[in-house]
């Protein structure tokens, strides 16, 4: 129960590819993220992701008209079925192909996908459970290259489907008499987007080479008929309907078979589309490939995007521009518009960008970006609220735990940041970089206000912080040398040298001031900061040391080694207290271009980055592989291993190749089985030297190269190959009793509460552990005997009760009520608490966390009411007063209200002086 550690967020990434949508309240922004999907929550300022994840990366998502439902399609095929209220997975399902574009239409009653060049349309699953929720009921052929594609008529009656090979179609939902299929053709390049005209049969169609079609159809959507059956069609409808009414279901699969150039006889009554008119976003001696583009109906607003990272708003059908605007200088992989069309969301895969512009204001609603190069390391703030990460690309982001969002990049490094930290009081940042520097950044102004420097040129490889927060320490990769500064003056203090192979990490004792050191040359030292930086210990490995780390109460030392082992040391006596043997719970996978069998390569595989639990009873081990382990240390046993990843996108994340990509002539790996796509690889003609030889695509390797618990003890949180993931405990799903018996029951906690026996009601609420029952028991204490039952509570029960507070005050609106409670506790058993600060700290780092974001939302909300009244007391007192020309400090202007009023600004600080100063 204790290491039922969920999946709970993805951070660090917010966009990868595939499609974006807006829910149907327009308040949400649905993104794909690797195999995984997130909803960030404008209105609320709020982001997570859904709790599943498909084999391959997603492609594109289809959200139902009332938003209740997702399907999500990934690069293989594969669909999910979602329900987005329970944020469950409801059925499985394989499209047997490469699926580019799904589309619900907007009665809900049927989707559409195209695959290849076909598009199929299937009936949606309705609310009730049924064995197959996906019923295939017609399949469309026309197109004679890949559909690109989709887009339904208001009422559901056609749809458009648009193609690589330069034509638009658009098929009729039912046997219409009039309209089967219709071809249109004009254009020069393959087909981005096609849309309809509201309420009518009117289309437009954009091409990659930046051209527009206004099309015009002759017939409303009214005048759309029916095709009656005739012959033995007629017998067999009769013969389906009355299997029908018995109870059968006589779904059957339909082809509809449309030609490019129908005969003349059977144009005759049809529907007729002719072109109004056709308009180029390129201007003359411009080329800019047009990549993605949405349209909102009502407002008559056409959004596209650009290979350039440039977007246009043009009002259809006149085609008027109403501004453009560069967003990035990589493509505009998708665009979205919500249902009022105020917002448009633009997402980047090759930065990994997501933007939500607000045209009207010209302002940005989101504006995130991950690392678009791996990230390396990471580190939670001592209240456990933030995380800063530092990756390959030379940034550092720091990332909000509870909203999900980075509310702040610093840009100074300029090459790869190599190790990060906090100091104690949270509102510094410490960083390494390849780049020779190490920097500190203030939270407050957010800046960067000291930048510390070796004598000779160096690249750092680690960063540490003593708790005091007055030595910094980083060590070398190719001088071998740890440096010490000091973090007032910025000054260089000594240079440790003893080292003979690069630093490859660094960690101070939380408790006494000794640095432990861990290289490559298979030591690890332990220097005392206050005796003259002496190496006061030296510790002899059987391997290369690639982490270390201290356990919160300083008393243990582990070390990672290159041969997959994970060694614990009594750091006071220099003795190894035992041993943790890794390399089979590592269980890497095969790489495509390797070699060697998984279990061969598994030899020069190891931990490379290790971390105690909160309390210090178990260890959190990760490296080059998709699994994350915990340990526990006495008993050195594995007690659970996570599976960070699932993703077929990556490398390395099977044991076994495919031997369906093993030929005669070598591995299919080798090459790049896309390399005619439009965002694809281009390959020269032999003898061309022109174009981008380094040119290919390639797949990253699943690794974990941080890993961090969080001071409260209910999280923690790694940096893969995929993001920044966050694994939380859920209360709600788990039954953890305490010292349970059978005379504890639901019924007994009610009975005693009726008796007002409040002590033992909490006593055996908390024995149960279900937070409603114990939400319900503490609410029933009366205000005014909360300090007796505090006081009487046993000491076993006080680090409960504080663990309840602190994830109550986190929904729970009786802010006052539960501080009084804290407070309570806190005064009756602070002493006895005292002797155990090192079990109990996870649980008050919790308790401080909440109480300290409630501190600053009300405080936050106090401060603006007192100037919001500052202000209208103000303004009152200048109604009726004539407004002078002298300045405002001479003596004429100096006109004294009442007494009353006068006295009324005093007391909220402010006198006269300040209010004509808010006028100004």
């Amino acid at each position: 129960m204790k290491f039922a550690y969920r999946f709970s967020n993805l951070l660090g990434t917010v966009y990868r590819c595939g499609n974006l949508n807006f829910t149907c309240d327009g308040n949400s922004v649905i993104s794909p993220v690797g195999n995984r999907v997130t909803v960030f929550d404008l209105k609320n300022n709020k982001s997570n992701t859904l709790p599943l994840a498909t084999r391959y990366n997603v492609k594109c998502v289809g959200l139902s008209p009332d938003g209740r439902l997702a399907i999500i399609i990934d690069e293989g095929g594969d669909a999910l079925l979602v329900s987005l209220a329970c944020r469950s997975v409801l059925h499985h399902f394989h499209f047997k192909g490469s699926v580019h574009s799904v589309s619900f239409s907007p009665d809900g009653r049927k989707f559409v996908i195209t695959k290849g060049n076909i598009a199929q349309m299937y009936h949606a699953p309705g609310t009730k459970r049924e064995f197959n929720a996906f019923v295939l009921d017609k399949t469309y052929f026309g197109p004679y290259d890949e559909t690109t594609c989709i887009d339904w008529t208001d009422d559901s009656r056609c749809f458009a489907v648009g193609s690589k090979d330069m034509s638009t179609w658009v098929f009729g939902a039912k046997r219409w008499d009039n309209l089967i299929y219709y071809a249109l053709g004009g254009h020069k390049d393959a087909i981005v987007a096609c849309f309809f005209e509201s309420s009518s049969l009117d289309l437009y169609t954009l091409s990659q080479d930046g051209a527009l079609c206004v099309w015009q159809c002759d017939t409303p959507p009214e005048g759309l008929r029916l095709k009656a059956p005739t012959g033995w069609r007629a017998d067999l409808l009769q013969r389906e309907e009355e299997e029908e009414e018995e109870g059968d279901d006589g779904e059957q699969e339909t082809t509809i078979r449309g030609t490019a150039t129908p005969a003349a006889g059977e144009q005759q009554g049809k529907v007729k589309y002719s072109r109004l008119a056709k308009y180029f976003f390129n201007k003359e001696g411009d080329f800019n490939n047009l990549t993605a583009a949405a349209y909102h109906r009502k407002a008559h607003l056409l959004v596209t995007g650009f290979a350039s990272g440039i977007f246009h708003l043009h009002e259809l059908p006149e085609f008027n521009l109403i501004h453009s605007l560069s967003v990035s200088d990589q493509r505009v992989e998708s665009v979205a518009i919500n249902s009022s069309g105020d917002w448009i969301a633009l997402g980047c895969s090759g930065l990994g960008q997501l933007l939500v512009w607000e045209w009207q204001s010209e302002s940005y609603v989101l504006k995130q970006q991950g690392h678009f190069d791996s990230m390396v390391s990471l580190a939670y703030s001592p209240d456990g609220q933030y995380i800063v990460t530092g990756g390959d690309d030379g940034k550092v982001k720091v990332w909000d735990t509870l909203n999900g969002f980075c509310f702040i990049t610093f840009t100074e490094h300029s090459s790869g940041v190599t190790g990060v930290t906090f100091t104690a009081t949270g509102y510094v940042i410490v960083t390494s970089s390849m780049d020779g520097t190490v920097r500190a950044f203030d939270l407050h102004r957010y800046r960067n206000f000291r930048t510390f420097t070796s004598p000779r040129p160096t690249q750092f490889s680690c960063v540490a912080v003593d708790t005091s927060g007055e030595i910094v320490s980083a060590g070398a990769q190719d001088s071998f040398e740890i440096f010490i500064w000091s973090m007032q003056t910025g000054r260089l203090l000594e240079v440790l040298s003893g080292h003979e192979g690069p630093v490859s990490a660094l960690c101070f004792n939380p408790v006494r001031s000794v640095l432990a050191s861990a290289s490559w040359d298979r030591t690890v030292r332990l220097w005392d900061m206050v005796d003259s930086w002496r190496t006061t210990e030296t510790l002899a490995l059987t391997s290369d040391a690639l982490a270390v780390t201290f356990r919160p109460d300083g008393a243990e030392l582990a070390v990672a080694t290159l041969n997959s082992q994970i060694t614990f040391w009594d750091p006071e006596n220099a003795v190894q207290t035992g041993s943790i043997e890794g390399r089979h719970d590592l269980k890497t996978g095969r790489k495509e271009l390797d070699k060697v069998t998984a279990r061969r390569s598994a030899r020069g595989k190891a931990f490379t980055t290790v971390c105690y639990s909160a309390d210090g009873q178990s260890i959190l081990a990760g490296g080059m592989s998709k699994f994350v382990c915990i340990y526990h240390v006495r008993e050195q046993i594995l007690r659970k291993r996570f599976e960070i990843s699932c993703n077929l996108s990556l490398d390395a994340m099977e044991e076994f190749l495919n031997r369906r990509k093993m030929t005669e002539f070598g591995n299919l790996a080798l090459i790049d089985q896309d390399a005619g796509e439009e965002n694809g690889v281009a390959i020269p003609l032999p003898g061309v030297r022109k174009g981008d030889m380094s040119s290919r695509h390639f797949k990253p390797e699943i690794r974990v190269t941080s890993l961090h618990f969080s001071p409260t003890g209910r999280c923690w949180a790694a940096t893969t190959t995929e993001g920044l993931l966050i694994y939380s405990l859920d209360a709600q799903l788990l039954f953890d009793p305490f010292e349970l018996d059978t005379s504890v029951t639901p019924r007994r906690v009610r009975a005693a509460l009726r008796q007002q026996d409040y002590t033992r009601a909490i006593l055996m609420a908390f024995r149960l552990n279900e937070k409603a029952l114990l939400q319900e028991t503490l609410e029933s204490v009366p205000w005014d005997q909360i300090e007796v039952i505090s006081s009487s509570l046993p000491e076993l029960y006080v680090e409960k009760v504080l663990e309840f507070l602190a994830s109550s005050f986190e929904v729970s609106r009786h802010l006052e009520f539960y501080l009084m409670w804290t407070q309570k506790l806190l005064m009756a058993h602070g002493q006895k608490l005292k002797a155990r600060a090192g079990t109990l700290l996870p649980a008050i780092q919790f308790l401080q966390r909440s109480v300290q974001r409630h501190w600053d939302a009300v405080s936050k909300l106090c401060d603006w009411n007192r100037y919001s009244i500052q202000y209208a007391l103000a303004l009152s007192q200048q109604r009726g007063v004539k407004r002078l020309s002298e300045p405002l400090g001479s003596e004429d202007a100096a006109d004294t209200p009442g007494d009353e009023d006068e006295d009324s600004l005093h007391l909220l600080g402010g006198g006269h002086g300040d209010g004509d100063r808010l006028l100004v």
